[in-house]
């Protein structure tokens, strides 16, 4: 796969902030990636700079292969902010036709493109509605349209799922893969974990300015996992005593148990399986996202803290 996007340590402060500090990473064209960070990390800030909202201080940005230029580049950008852009007083048709023309559009595909993401949406009634008129589901229905009917290779979606009910959740999620499938490239940043680890190939997580994390789902709970797993029996035993593992909690006729060092899950198998029990499932459990980044981001605010005081 080719790269649509290279930030290559970029830099942005304001007076003693360091609100981006040094960022590098590369973003696949057709792939979804996370964004992800605390309230404070950088991660507006970055968006931003993709956008040419912002100027970097330092650093590049390559987007489809060349240097990123934001009067001429932007056309090719879709961006869905969390602070709603659109007009209260406008009629909802007439604001998407607006938009989408200001986005190279005529007139003519612009109709034809609208008429066809309403019909998807389930939106075909609301033409002559305001904005002001709509609920915030229903405001964030539009936004995302308007976002994306221009068929833009680079698609920015920060919590693209706010105030939505699940069946719209799902109808936008649904979307959101059908537009990678077609070539888009999508960033999705958002502070619920679940999502991303739904909907996400590749995440990078950025805290106080830098990045701390760059990898795929899957790699990246496999970096962090403990050794952990479920087993399933028929029936417990009178007497566990092993080295090859700790009991860390039981459930029923469940237990989850934590490996030792040196030892292997066929070992906990062996055990079981010496003793003539029946074992009905065997699983390893993983970390979630939620729990790696409370992890991460609990660690670098303890280091900065650390920081500070030697500092003083």
């Amino acid at each position: 796969m080719s790269e649509i996007l290279r930030l290559s340590n970029l830099k942005k402060h304001y007076a003693s902030q360091k609100a981006v500090d040094d960022i590098s990473f590369s973003i696949e064209q057709g792939s979804i990636f996370g964004l992800l960070g605390p309230n404070g990390a950088g991660k507006t800030t970055l968006l931003r700079m993709i956008t040419g909202i912002f100027y970097p201080d330092s650093g590049n940005i390559q987007f489809d292969g060349n240097a990123f230029d934001p009067l001429n580049d932007i056309i090719k950008i879709g961006y869905m902010p969390e602070e709603r852009g659109l007009y209260k007083k406008m009629k909802i048709g007439e604001q998407a036709l607006y938009l989408a023309q200001l986005k190279g559009l005529s007139r003519s595909d612009a109709m034809q493109k609208i008429k066809f993401w309403f019909k998807r949406m389930e939106m075909e009634s609301w033409w002559n509605k305001k904005v002001e008129d709509l609920s915030k589901g229903m405001s964030q229905k539009l936004q995302f349209v308007t976002t994306v009917l221009h068929e833009p290779k680079l698609i920015i979606l920060d919590e693209p799922f706010s105030g939505l009910d699940p069946l719209n959740a799902n109808l936008i999620k649904e979307e959101i893969y059908g537009l990678a499938q077609r070539g888009s490239t999508v960033i999705f940043s958002t502070h619920r974990m679940e999502q991303v680890e739904e909907i996400c190939d590749h995440i990078v997580l950025v805290n106080l300015g830098k990045k701390v994390l760059d990898g795929t789902v899957a790699d990246i709970k496999q970096q962090f996992k403990e050794n952990k797993f479920s087993i399933q029996l028929s029936a417990l035993p009178n007497e566990m005593n092993s080295s090859a593992f700790n009991i860390i909690e039981q459930k029923g006729n469940e237990l989850i148990v934590q490996i030792n060092e040196n030892f292997k899950s066929n070992d906990v198998l062996k055990y079981f399986l010496q003793q003539d029990h029946s074992i009905e499932s065997f699983r390893e459990i993983l970390p979630t996202l939620n729990e790696i980044f409370i992890h991460l981001v609990e660690g670098t605010k303890a280091t900065a803290r650390a920081f500070e005081r030697s500092e003083n």
